[in-house]
């Protein structure tokens, strides 16, 4: 399916990486605050947590799916190019983006 850009769902990604050992316990950390805060905003169509080890760390990438920027909104306020961080995630985080990246969805299944 080919979204026309005006009602084009919104991807959003951020990265960040944390030492390797700390890998499962970061993921459990995350399902319990940025991916539950993802699927109760409403707006939010799906989200993808990728992660890979290189050397001692593990590198995080998670890819949102929103209906619209004004969705996004709910979930990250007014400045949505600005990273959403939780008050644990420095114990984690040995390298994190402060901004994210967004892209149109111009196609989908």
């Amino acid at each position: 399916m080919t979204a026309e850009p005006e009602s084009a769902p919104v991807a959003r990604i951020w990265r960040g990486a944390v030492r390797a050992a700390d890998r499962d316990t970061y993921l459990e950390h995350l399902e319990h605050t940025g991916i539950a805060e993802y699927r109760d905003t409403p707006g939010n169509r799906s989200v993808q947590v990728l992660r890979r080890d290189v050397g001692d760390r593990t590198e995080f990438v998670i890819v949102t799916v929103w209906d619209s920027r004004q969705a996004i909104t709910a979930f990250a306020g007014e400045d949505i190019e600005r990273a959403v961080y939780y008050p644990e995630d420095e114990r984690y985080l040995v390298e994190h983006d402060d901004t994210v990246t967004h892209y149109e969805v111009t196609t989908y299944d």
